[in-house]
């Protein structure tokens, strides 16, 4: 029998909070975009900016509360007259609002930020949040720095802006000090012995300066608490802020443990978290759960036997419920004979056995002598088994010319072998820089209308020698394919990448009437 589960509301704080990670700011159209890609995730509650910090901000939040009507809205401020005032105007249009206000209580930021007393600080909370009651009525109170604040002093400013109000308490964990257990036995005293907190809601606030933003959340939703305050990819001051695809997954696997639910929808995390990365210009650590690049991929040949056998045997979660691509085998020296005829036999090649010990053997020379293996290498390991081409087209040369001045412009040409009809020829283009030259002239010498959709660039090494590795996304009749390609020089390592998404497209085409036939 199922069980009713309790609902946790997933506060995005990613364009304000995550926002003011050096070097995360953000163009109001860009803030614009990304809460779009929040809503229809499934968000519950955005906090678009600090719209007294600056007219971009105060444009985007209005914006944002707009158009988004379905979304509750959050006007962030210091627990100031101007700061609320701005808040309150910048959401007026928002189809659901609530107003956020700051204010320090440990005696570490009174003494040397604030310079006030207690007193002070209670009086001042007071009379903000009985303010800032005039306009809206969802008034959520932080008091910051809350884990270093002592009991008795945090229970008397919550008990006072409960008084005058307030309807949502935000105990953030400002500085990542807090231990899980700390945190959540700080909630379950709070909600116990301060008067009238059994007649507001709670949130979650936690930073990650110990790695333990998202384990202390677990524990305050563990404490009763209903909100969490998240970003994505865990952007945020220092450290960062609890990681929303790695709380909402932790959920969303545990649920029937924990009892809980969030409305995320979860297959467009991935989505959100490359949006994310992509525009403000922060890397997703290869080994970030959930949505790091080796989060769903094995190279070890022990997992990957088990994987081929079994899925959960290593994964614990769909990657394709996230909108991740499934590519769970690496090809690198640690891979066994199993996952490389595996491999192969994706490709729609049939090999002998003396062929694929033929192949074995030069792969695990290949794989030592570089990281991994990509599937245009592997290509060629097998065409050279096999004493023949199974790619539609090879990549023969590259030449790329820069031209100096104010009007700089670049050209490529590229040599390209048609492996089915035995024909070479030469393709030349111009473009603003060297990738756009080498795109539009790879383009022109594909038989099939093709999108560059995405582009990543990586270094595998250091030093003078270095190989660089190229990610491509291209769009091919209206599917994604992914390939990759590693070079000394990165402008061929991104021209091998493209030629090899195109012949995956390819494989993909001629897979399909054998696939239909045999259905």
């Amino acid at each position: 029998m199922e069980i009713n589960k309790r609902r946790i509301r997933i506060f995005d704080t990613t364009l304000r909070d995550g926002e003011q990670a050096p070097g995360a700011s953000l163009y109001p159209e860009e803030k614009i975009r990304i809460a779009r890609q929040l809503a229809s995730m499934g968000v519950d509650t955005i906090e678009p900016g600090f719209p007294i910090s600056s007219p971009g901000d105060f444009h985007a939040v209005q914006q944002i509360s707009r158009e988004l009507q379905q979304i509750e809205i959050c006007g962030f401020g210091r627990a100031v007259k101007e700061d609320i005032d701005a808040a309150v105007k910048a959401t007026q249009d928002a189809g659901m609002r609530r107003i956020h206000m700051f204010l320090s209580s440990s005696d570490i930021h009174l003494d040397f930020q604030l310079r006030k007393s207690r007193q002070q600080v209670v009086e001042m909370a007071r009379s903000m949040v009985a303010y800032a009651k005039q306009f809206v009525d969802r008034i959520e109170f932080s008091p910051m720095d809350a884990t270093r604040t002592g009991d008795e002093f945090l229970f008397e400013v919550l008990e006072a802006v409960i008084e005058e109000g307030a309807t949502i308490l935000n105990i953030p964990d400002t500085v990542g000090y807090a231990l899980p257990e700390e945190y959540g036995n700080m909630f379950r005293r709070v909600r116990a012995g301060v008067r009238g907190g059994d007649r507001v809601e709670y949130s979650a606030h936690c930073h990650n300066d110990l790695g333990l933003a998202v384990a202390n959340s677990l524990a305050a939703i563990s404490a009763g608490v209903t909100h969490v305050e998240v970003t994505v990819n865990g952007v945020g001051e220092r450290a960062g802020n609890c990681s929303l695809e790695e709380l909402v997954m932790a959920i969303e696997t545990r649920k029937q443990t924990m009892g809980v639910e969030t409305g995320i929808v979860t297959s467009e995390v991935f989505n959100t978290s490359k949006m994310v990365s992509r525009i403000m210009g922060f890397p997703i650590a290869y080994n970030k759960p959930i949505v790091g690049r080796n989060a769903f991929q094995h190279e070890a040949g022990i997992h990957q036997d088990g994987l081929l056998k079994n899925r959960s045997t290593y994964e614990i979660m769909d990657p394709e419920k996230l909108g991740i691509p499934r590519s769970m085998i690496i090809l690198g020296k640690h891979s066994g004979r199993h996952a490389l005829k595996h491999r192969v036999g994706q490709f729609g090649v049939q090999m002998t056995s003396e062929e694929l010990d033929t192949l074995y053997t030069r792969f695990k020379e290949k794989a030592d002598a570089q990281k991994i293996v990509t599937d245009d290498q592997l290509m060629e390991l097998v065409g050279a088994a096999v004493e023949g081409h199974v790619e539609a087209f090879t990549l023969t040369q590259l030449q790329v010319a820069s031209s100096g001045g104010k009007e700089r412009s670049h050209s490529a040409k590229v040599a390209i072998r048609n492996n089915q009809t035995g024909e070479e020829h030469m393709y030349a283009a111009v473009g603003e820089g060297p990738v756009e030259a080498i795109v539009q002239s790879l383009r022109q010498a594909m038989p099939m209308a093709v999108e560059f959709s995405d582009l990543e660039l990586h270094s595998l090494s250091t030093g003078e020698k270095a190989t660089g590795e190229a990610e491509v996304t291209l769009v091919i009749g209206g599917e994604s394919f992914k390939n990759t390609g590693m070079d000394q020089d990165i402008l061929m390592s991104v021209a091998k990448a493209f030629v090899a998404a195109c012949n995956q497209a390819v494989r993909m085409q001629n897979k399909a009437p054998s696939e239909a036939t045999s259905a």
